[in-house]
Parts: structure tokens; sequence; C-alpha cells
């Protein structure tokens, strides 16, 4: 049986085609998927980002544990408020999850960890917390409506409480504070999200979150679904846990480098194998590819280089592009020309730095 959000019977009102995505039963669109990424891209759209898992971790060696835990250092995070993206690995260096941690104080820091991967973080954390004493509690009482592109900030501050809106006006990204939002509703703002635009990812009561979705649809931010969030975070460079990165991929083989903290003195879970590759060398990469022809680039599909096989991890058509993109892992090296297994046929392929796309237009070189 899937679970459902609060806000599932509104997304059924409004027609949405609903799927089950990680065992909830979720919006992948309201009609034209397209319509949606587009909407994002110029205006502003809201998701139902409902099913991921809120945690909050108490205790005085919260940071401590965190330390520990996480392949990024929480060191950074010493402002209230602030946030910090990591992989949280096993100890081959594998990614058990890609999370966002944020920092209330020094005993209270909260985890937003992915729906598919509940039960299994859970358990980890559980696990590993209770050396530091740590208390780790499960929040399903919240709901979380992520409001995304270049209007979506400028929709959020019309609705909040006169005294807040100078306040998150100023949030940086990668901070959340406190606000209160239509009727006084409570709201968690954080200027993070996972489409490549501007915007908020916003926790709200459970009680609440209806009324949320309703203000916002007035203020005029368009419903969006899961598959516009796919393409949208395609286009953005944006790892997707279970395809482009799991249990057997280390961050330097997702391209997520930039996430691991190799700070002295820190022994956390995992480092040792990622000091040992890091030396070695990694035998696999990931890399971006345009299909500039006609097709669609999947995952699964078999990619043949000068230096062996490898595969599509993400792949779609990109509605901004108007032609197919993908991420792709294929062994290291100098691959030479690159090609894609389509149903039997061998396309050409162009290999070139992600992100595909940067403030709504095409990055250099795509």
């Amino acid at each position: 049986m899937t679970d459902k959000t609060v806000l599932n019977a509104t997304h059924r009102a409004l027609g949405a085609r609903m799927v089950d995505f990680g065992g909830w039963d979720m919006p992948i669109s309201y009609g034209s998927q397209i319509d949606e990424h587009h909407a994002v891209r110029n205006d502003a759209g809201m998701f139902d980002v409902s099913h991921m898992t809120v945690i909050d971790l108490h205790g005085a060696r919260t940071r401590e544990f965190l330390r520990h835990l996480l392949a990024n250092s929480v060191d950074k995070l010493k402002i209230t408020g602030k946030a910090l993206y990591s992989c949280m690995l096993n100890e081959g260096g594998g990614v058990i999850d890609d999370l966002i941690v944020y920092f209330f104080d020094e005993a209270h820091f909260r985890l937003v960890v992915n729906a598919a991967t509940r039960a299994k973080d859970l358990a980890w954390i559980e696990q590993q917390a209770a050396a530091f004493d740590v208390q780790v509690i499960e929040r399903p009482e919240f709901a979380m409506i992520a409001v995304q592109g270049p209007q979506a900030r400028a929709k959020v501050l019309g609705l909040l409480h006169e005294v807040d809106r100078a306040r998150i006006e100023k949030l940086g990204k990668f901070a959340a504070a406190a606000a209160q939002g239509p009727h006084g509703m409570p709201l968690f703002i954080a200027r993070t999200g996972y489409t490549g635009e501007d915007g908020f990812e916003i926790i709200v009561p459970n009680d609440h979150a209806v009324a949320l979705w309703d203000a916002l649809a007035a203020a005029g931010v368009a419903p969006a679904g899961l598959g516009a969030r796919d393409t949208l975070r395609l286009e953005a460079g944006m790892n997707l846990y279970g395809q482009d990165m799991d249990e057997d991929v280390s961050p330097w083989e997702a391209n997520l480098g930039w996430t691991i903290t190799l700070d002295e003195g820190r022994r956390f879970i995992g480092r040792d194998a990622l000091e040992a590759q890091k030396v070695a060398g990694v035998k696999r990469v990931m890399v971006g590819l345009v299909l500039d022809d006609k097709g669609v680039l999947r995952h699964g599909q078999k990619v043949l280089t000068a230096n062996g096989q490898g595969e599509i991890l993400s792949g779609s058509f990109s509605p901004t592009l108007n032609k197919a993109v993908a991420f792709a892992r294929i062994p290291a090296g100098e691959p030479g020309d690159v090609r894609v297994d389509i149903r039997g046929r061998e396309v050409p392929v162009r290999m070139v730095k992600y992100p595909f796309v940067r403030d709504g237009k095409p990055c250099d070189g795509i």
C-alpha cells in the first residue's frame, strides 16, 4: 500500500496523473509536463515534496556525531539556519544517501533525506547515533512544498507576515529561517532547491499545508509534478539517488568530489576508502552527454567508448535545449568517439561538462 502526503486529495482534484514513487502516491504531472518545466524556468512552479523525510537530531554531541556521519564537514555550519549538502557513506565509501543538514544550535541539527531511502537511512543514523547519545526524531507531522523559478522568491515573500518579509528576502543561498505565512501559519523557509532555479523549500505543519498550497496557487505559482522536477534537475546537473549513485558508487565516481572534506583529524565513515580511491584513481567517471540528432537517451542504455562500455544513468529529453541529454558512467581515460546503443543502433553523442542549463539558458558548449 502506498503512502499519501497531506496534499494528495488536492493533487487529485487538480486532475494530476499519479504514480508510485518510492512507495508514495505522487503527481507526475497535472497536464503537460513540458509546460510545467517551462513554468519553473520562466516564472514560478511548486512541487509537493512532503514525501521527503525530516529528521531532527538532539544532544550535546550532535555536531561530533555529524562529523563522524557525513563526508562533508558540518564545521562549516556556524550560523543558525545555515545548511550543507553532503553524502552519507558506508565503510566502503559508497553513498547510502545524499541529504541536506541544517544547523539550529549545538544541540539541535535537522536532516532532510530522500523518500525512497527513509527506512535504511533512519536505521543507519540511529545505529551510528547511539554511541554519541544523540536523539533521532523523525518529524512526520511536517509537509514540504518547493517553490522554484525566477519569480518564486517574490511570490513567496508576498505571502509572508510583514515582520518577516525583509528578513527572509535577505536569506542567502543554503540558509533557512522561521517565518509566519498566511493566517499566521508557522513556516521553516530554506533557500534551497532541486531545479537549478532560485526559490525556497518550505517546511510547514501538515495542518497548514493545503492552505499554503492554495495561497501559492492564488499568487500565480503553477503546480508542477515529479516529471518536470526530474527534467529540471537533470538540466541543472543534479544527481538522483538510486539512479546516478548508490551504495556501490563513491562520491568521486558520482562527480561529487566537491562534497568531500578531508579535513585533518576527522575520521568520518568511509574516509579510508575515499582516500585509497583518490590515491589509486577512479576506474570510472560520470560525464554529461548531448544527443544532437533525434532520439532519447534513457537509463540503462549502453555507452560505447574507446576504453570499454559504460551506461546511461539519468537521461531524458531536455525541454529547455529541445534535445536529449544524459549523465553516463564510463571507464576512465580518453574516451574517443562516444556512442550510445539505442535499440541496436549506435548513435554518436557529444561528451560535455554539465550542468546543461544555468539561469534558464544553455551553458557554454552545450
